[in-house]
């Protein structure tokens, strides 16, 4: 199966490019907006606030410790990049299935 735009294997585990909504109402995958999973966050973008909040999200939606996930690229940027170690494009595609606000998984 052809892995989802926004997901790109790497020696070592996955990486996940977000486009990030801060100061939503709630936390949530939304959909996918160009090569990107589309994700609101109830953080703030203010002192890596809503960066921490987005890989806390991440790492509960993949199962895996905040550890495994480490933001390598947009920083101060809504357009990110998350690196999660240990984890598969397969087992990625699985656990972010079913986690959009409208059901249907990204």
């Amino acid at each position: 199966m052809t892995p989802p735009p926004y997901l790109t294997g790497r020696k070592g585990g996955v990486c996940i490019a977000v486009k990030a909504q801060p100061r939503a109402r709630t936390n949530a995958i939304v959909g996918i907006s160009g090569e990107e999973l589309k994700i609101r966050i109830t953080a703030p973008p203010v002192d890596s606030a809503a960066n921490e909040a987005l890989t806390a999200f991440l790492a509960e939606i993949l199962g895996c410790s905040r550890r495994s996930v480490s933001l390598i690229r947009g920083a101060s940027s809504t357009h990110k990049l998350f690196f999660v170690e240990s984890l598969t494009l397969e087992q990625a595609r699985v656990a972010l299935q079913g986690h959009t606000a409208d059901g249907d998984g990204p």
